[in-house]
């Protein structure tokens, strides 16, 4: 895989639940339903940020 290209990104959709897997440049649509809301997943890394 190029270093430079993006990994695909996993999205959950708003009407029928399904996962679906999106490159950079493709239609947000559900590819199951054709609903065009999506929500990204939750990352399981840790983020931290400095209080100031």
């Amino acid at each position: 895989m190029d270093p430079q290209q993006p990994e695909p990104v996993s999205y959950l959709c708003g009407d029928c639940g399904s996962e679906n897997t999106l490159k950079p440049g493709d239609v947000i649509q559900c590819r199951d339903c054709g609903y065009r809301i999506l929500y990204k997943k939750r990352t399981h890394r840790i983020v931290q940020y400095e209080a100031r």
